[in-house]
């Protein structure tokens, strides 16, 4: 009867997955058919998880890495009683589902990370691993380990053919991720033919050498050998783990089993009827379920709540015996900064030299790191560059005992508790390791790089804007003035295509003090993630007697000086390292009986968020006489400066030569600055 039952399971999971996509006349019913064996037996018989409670902070973490087979998703959550219901699943991929094309967190219960573009969530199960090792190695204690749970990604060949995945897995393998646990569908089919003509590797080799621990199981449909292999996994500490299930994509399709053309097309309502009738189920009604089937998946409900109920007792002990860490450890499970978590930011003093402000971000990080520790993160490989170690506060690594090299690079051990990640040359897992740690909760977490370096990171960024994660981004080096490394490394549009991502804020600070407020908007900023672009040259430390005070920053931009009378006849406009160089120009100008107004723009997201009213009262509309400088592509500026305003930018390469001659070259000096301003005073005087 067990055996009965099981099979009645894994075929209710197969075709209310096959029927939906047939009724949507979309999507991907192949993987459906072929993976339900296995993900029967991980929802059923090993995940933790509370249907009635989904954010149940210990429970294990799953990751439908191949987001195209979301209805294997979809069906498992409706059938374990999240609040995804049958009419949801009738909806699939239609207007305003909870059932989305692929999966959405946020959008649907249950679902922890938005996946589709392959390899992602892969990536993204990395960082949910790291984020529990951290969490677990800071607040468990002897008797108390109220950090404990598991995280299962399932994945295709697809996934493990995107360079993102090989990133994230030779690091996992490094930091010996014993709770990160894998299962491959490997079909060995793609959308376009089988992988034989593109993937022919040898994948378990391939993972091994990575430092990951692989079992095979021959039969994707051998409910016993996955519960094995799985269970083999979790008693694995030292390696994460890639259980190899040979599937077959479309299993049961008389026409399309082991086809491409069950992977990314309906069967046709022909080929549902014979898979049905092959697999020995009833043809009609659509969308069956079985009761005895219904009962069993239902049976998660009780299962959830009893271990809910006893992490609940956990911690209510541990707040007893440890109440200072159990506090500490609420708050950053609820995403909340504790008390004067910002007490220490350095005010910095007026400084004509000034400092870059990637230096001054690196004061400000370590000012608030001890007082906020949520903040964890790295860079890629670049961390003495981009000033972004948190000192004294350890590697991530992996610690005494599961790695026989216990010093770290400061010399100051490796734990899972250390704070500094080190992604290595892996900017695009470095993108989506932090969006998983930010979807696991608990931490804040941050990644750095160069700004040109942004490219390799596109894809997590934007997923990270679409699921509206708190994440932290620090790109140094943000522009020609970089200097000798040339136009490889010298970034000109890469702020434009940052701030053409939905739901990023880009901050370009202009100088210390401003990067001291940036840091304050990103880590206030928990709905959506901030990037910080900071400069690698020194800049002038602005004095706020003269100027307005840097917090005006929160807004996006303000007015940093003013005409004496109010009323300016020209607007100079910048942003970041320019801010300091329209300010010299500002005091030719007046010199010379201009007046002007000074504009510090260091963030579109923010200044667009204000009221019209402020915004005109910044850039008032009657003045028509405005020049943005920027180090970058002048696309965009121009909503900032009119038709019959000016952008002094960078429309072209770089080149390699020492940072201060680029921008003379470029034209970012005083004089040129001048220069076109006046023009445009004087076309406004002929043309008023």
């Amino acid at each position: 009867m067990s055996d009965l039952l099981d099979q009645l399971c894994v075929n209710t999971v197969r075709f209310l997955s096959v029927d939906a996509v047939q009724q949507a006349n979309s999507g991907h019913p192949g993987m459906p058919l072929g993976a339900a064996a296995m993900a029967y037996v991980l929802w059923t018989r090993l995940l933790k998880h509370n249907p009635r409670n989904p954010d149940w902070f210990d429970r294990d973490r799953f990751v439908l890495s191949a987001g195209h087979g979301s209805m294997l998703l979809y069906s498992l959550l409706h059938l374990t009683g999240y609040a995804l219901s049958l009419d949801d699943i009738k909806q699939f991929r239609r207007w305003g589902s909870k059932a989305p094309g692929h999966p959405e967190r946020g959008h649907t219960p249950g679902v922890e990370t938005t996946t589709g573009p392959l390899g992602q969530g892969l990536a993204n199960a990395v960082g949910m691993a790291i984020a529990e090792a951290q969490l677990a190695a800071r607040y468990n204690r002897p008797g108390f380990e109220v950090i404990d749970h598991a995280t299962y990604a399932l994945v295709s060949d697809g996934d493990l053919m995107e360079g993102v995945a090989a990133e994230a897995a030779s690091l996992a393998g490094h930091l010996k991720l014993g709770k990160l646990i894998c299962l491959y569908d490997d079909n060995r089919v793609t959308l376009a033919a089988g992988t034989d003509i593109a993937f022919s590797e040898d994948r378990a080799r391939r993972f091994e050498a990575y430092g990951w621990h692989t079992l095979p199981v021959a039969d994707g449909n051998d409910l016993a050998a996955i519960d094995a292999a799985l269970r083999a996994a979790r008693t694995e500490t030292a390696r994460p783990s890639l259980i190899l299930v040979r599937t077959h994509i479309g299993y049961g399709s008389p026409n399309k089993h082991d086809s491409f053309e069950a992977h990314g097309s309906p069967l046709g309502v022909n080929e549902v009827r014979l898979t049905k009738q092959n697999l020995g189920w009833p043809t009609e009604p659509p969308f069956l379920i079985p009761d005895p089937a219904l009962t069993h998946f239902r049976a998660a409900l009780e299962r959830g709540a009893h271990d809910e109920a006893a992490w609940n007792e956990r911690m209510m002990a541990y707040a007893l015996a440890f109440p200072e860490l159990a506090e500490e450890l609420r708050l950053s499970l609820r995403g909340e900064l504790p008390p004067d978590w910002d007490a220490d930011i350095p005010v910095f003093p007026a400084d004509a030299r000034g400092i870059a402000t990637r230096v001054a971000s690196g004061q400000v990080m370590n000012a608030i790191a001890p007082r906020l520790p949520m903040l964890t993160g790295g860079s890629a490989d670049l961390d003495p560059s981009t000033k972004t170690t948190l000192k004294d506060l350890g590697d991530f690594n992996p610690p005494a005992g599961v790695n026989d090299d216990t010093q770290g690079s400061d010399g100051g051990g490796w734990s899972y508790a250390g704070r500094n990640l080190h992604f290595g040359v892996r900017e695009h897992a470095m993108g989506a390791i932090v969006n998983g740690m930010a979807a696991h909760g608990g931490c804040i977490p941050y990644g750095a790089t160069f700004l040109i370096f942004s490219d390799y990171m596109r894809p997590p960024l934007r997923l990270a804007a679409l699921m509206g994660l708190h994440v932290v981004h620090v790109f140094t080096h943000d522009s020609i003035a970089l200097g000798e490394d040339g136009p490889t490394h010298q970034p000109v549009e890469q702020l434009a295509a940052l701030r053409a991502i939905p739901n990023l804020t880009v901050i370009r600070p202009g100088d210390a003090n401003e990067t001291a407020v940036a840091w304050r908007v990103a880590l206030e900023t928990c709905d959506h993630p901030v990037v910080l672009v900071l400069s690698r040259q020194d800049l002038p430390t602005l004095d706020r007697r003269r100027h307005a005070p840097a917090d005006g920053l929160r807004r996006g931009a303000y007015v940093l000086s003013d005409a004496a009378d109010g009323k300016p006849e020209l607007i100079l406009i910048a942003s970041g390292s320019e801010v300091g160089l329209i300010v010299a120009a500002a005091e030719r100008l007046q010199g010379e009986g201009v007046a002007v107004r000074l504009v510090s723009m260091a963030s579109w997201e923010l200044f667009e968020a204000q009221s019209q009213v402020y915004r005109d009262s910044v850039l008032p509309p009657s003045i028509t006489a405005r020049l943005a400088v920027e180090a970058g592509v002048s696309q965009g500026w121009h909503r900032y400066v009119g038709g019959c305003g000016d952008v002094l930018g960078v429309d072209g390469f770089g080149a390699s030569a020492p940072g201060p001659i680029m921008l003379r070259e470029y034209g970012f000096g005083v004089e040129n600055v001048c220069q076109r301003a006046l023009a445009l005073v004087e076309k406004m005087k002929e043309n008023p």
